[in-house]
């Protein structure tokens, strides 16, 4: 026999153990969605210190810019589309953001504890 089960099976093993490793590391995701020109939910809650990836889904037919002067991040999300936004590592604290488009309805805040 060219291999022999038993490094087949290790390798199996390893294979599994770094696909689990690439599961693990995954940044954690938050959904974040424009409805009528607001944003739900209006506060998020993320864990402080981890880096975090914020799916914006833009229910709207129109564009809205989601924008946070303290998160130092803006994005145009076209009407009917997603986008991703990274943010963090994040110290405790609250972080505002809104829409540029739809300021007096589109607000809300990331909590980081």
């Amino acid at each position: 026999m060219l291999f022999s089960i038993r490094s087949i099976v290790t390798a199996a093993a390893g294979v599994l153990v770094l696909l689990a490793g690439a599961a693990y590391a995954a940044d954690p995701e938050v959904l974040l969605v424009i409805k009528s020109h607001r944003f739900e939910p209006a506060e998020v809650k993320v864990p402080a210190g981890k880096r975090i990836k914020l799916i914006v889904h833009n229910q709207d037919s129109t564009p809205e810019e989601f924008e946070s002067h303290s998160l130092n991040r803006e994005k145009v999300v076209p009407g009917g589309a997603k986008a991703s936004i990274f943010i963090g590592p994040l110290k405790a604290g609250r972080y505002d953001f809104f829409g540029e488009y739809n300021e007096k309805t589109a607000k809300g805040v990331v909590v980081a504890e």
